[in-house]
């Protein structure tokens, strides 16, 4: 039986589908893709084989595919994803804008061979979750696919939930999700509260919600929950545009690490959609603004944003002048470079709650004297142990700084309302500690070329709003 092995040997399972799809020519992303769809429809007829009934349509289960071969299974397998992605529900979300990517039809059997061999649905859900979260995080590590724009560190995920602490009895929301992050970390946090039948109903099937712009995360995300029992009927994950929702949902707990960059080419000006916003180009002061307007009064917050959100002028600044008054932002966290997919990227996040201004900040450099990389040093769970035991969650008035005259290098200091009030950015920096670079030659490399790409982003930026201008 499937659910009494080990993860190890199940993992190394799926490594081996991966490899069949790399041969097929189908990249890491669209593997993932496939591997979701495929999935689905065995778990399906697994647990319509248990009498527990089938979420699927007659003509579009497993067992109406599994026995094909050569053409007609790739026919098969291409009208099911077409015609599974206009359902509604749980299954229009997982088969999203579906598409196949198999086109060889000896690899699409052999993928289909290898997943009918084990039994997934009875597979614990924590078992089939760390599956298919160890596949994400090797996703998200893989430079070429570029999906590691839609993973965050877990270990600074599992952090910034362990100090926010959502309760079992509270919504919490990501408007920009990625695969799930967040909200399964929220889940497994909120999940140990309590054992009463309802708060575990209303945990599992009303309190997450999620939403991505892009159809490949809407899939992985709502997979991801799923495999973790969560929305099994309808999936707490929605594709849309956050930036210019204008629901009138509000969230008691927001967690959330908005997108690096631009808006997609084409996307709708966040403006003209939401007149209320501070007008501005820059997307992450835009959801900044957008998670500002959805989380309730009295309601946390922890959000990844980039050091210009702390140090800009002009409409940036607008913004924190809204936030310091209408929002305490109590604590910030600097975080190191070398933890995301975009080299050199310089983050922090900010904690703040709704309905009061801010007076003291709290900050936390895990950035001066620190380096991680994705692939040779990445960042685990107890490098932050300081940064939570010093938050005191929960017991806030209990804080004590590390930073003193006799420790001028202690990583964690509490700015006061007049300092705040006396500085004209958010970007504050004390430690005075010689930062090695221990990059290696290759991500000194990578490192360049990230500079490289976006020096000519913006330059073929410019040349757009110029109309084309030689620079």
């Amino acid at each position: 039986m499937a659910n009494q092995k080990n993860e190890s040997a199940l993992i190394k399972k799926v490594k081996d589908i991966a490899n069949v799809m790399a041969s097929a020519g189908v990249g890491f992303t669209d593997y993932i893709t496939q591997l979701t769809y495929i999935l689905f429809l065995k778990m399906d007829a697994e647990k319509e084989e248990l009498g527990l009934g089938s979420s699927i349509p007659d003509g579009y289960k497993w067992n109406d595919i599994v026995d094909l071969s050569g053409d007609d299974l790739v026919e098969k397998y291409e009208e099911i994803l077409k015609d599974l992605s206009d359902e509604e529900g749980l299954i229009g979300t997982i088969f999203t804008k579906a598409t196949n990517k198999i086109n060889r039809p000896v690899m699409l059997k052999e993928v289909f061979k290898m997943v009918d061999s084990e039994n997934w649905y009875m597979m614990e859900g924590d078992l089939k979750g760390a599956i298919y979260e160890r596949i994400l995080e090797d996703n998200g590590q893989d430079k070429k696919s570029g999906a590691g724009q839609y993973f965050t560190p877990r270990a600074l995920i599992k952090a910034i939930v362990d100090v926010v602490d959502p309760k079992i009895n509270e919504t919490v929301a990501d408007p920009c999700c990625g695969t799930g992050g967040f909200l399964l970390a929220a889940y497994d946090h909120m999940r140990v509260q309590s054992k009463d039948m309802e708060k575990q109903d209303f945990l599992k099937n009303h309190a997450l919600f999620g939403a991505d712009i892009t159809p490949l995360v809407v899939t992985l995300a709502s997979m991801n929950l799923f495999l973790h029992d969560i929305g099994v009927n309808k999936s707490p994950v929605k594709l849309q545009d956050s930036l210019i929702e204008t629901s009138d949902d509000t969230y008691q707990v927001i967690m959330t690490n908005p997108p690096f960059g631009t808006r997609p080419q084409g996307s709708v000006e966040v403006y003209a959609n939401r007149p209320e916003f501070i007008k501005t180009s820059d997307n992450q002061v835009n959801f900044l603004q957008h998670i500002m307007s959805i989380v309730k009064t009295g309601g946390r917050v922890g959000v990844v944003l980039p050091d210009s959100v702390l140090t800009d002028q002009g409409a940036t600044a607008k913004v924190r002048e809204k936030l310091m008054k209408d929002y305490n932002l109590h604590t910030i966290l600097r975080l190191p470079t070398g933890i995301f997919y975009a080299n050199g990227v310089k983050t922090n996040v900010l904690f703040f709650d709704k309905g009061e201004e801010t007076k003291d900040i709290w900050v936390y450099d895990y950035r001066t004297g620190i380096k991680h990389t994705m692939a040779t040093k990445p960042m685990t769970r107890s490098d932050l142990d300081e940064f939570v035991s010093c938050y005191c969650s929960g017991h806030q008035q209990d804080r004590k700084p590390t930073f003193s005259e006799e420790n001028p290098n202690g990583r964690w200091r509490k700015f006061t309302a007049e300092e705040v009030k006396k500085s004209d950015t958010l970007d504050f920096k004390w430690l005075d500690l010689e930062e090695k670079d221990e990059r290696t030659v290759q991500e000194v490399l990578d490192d360049m070329q990230a500079e490289s790409d976006g020096i000519a982003e913006a330059v073929a930026k410019l040349k757009e709003l110029l109309g084309g201008v030689d620079l």
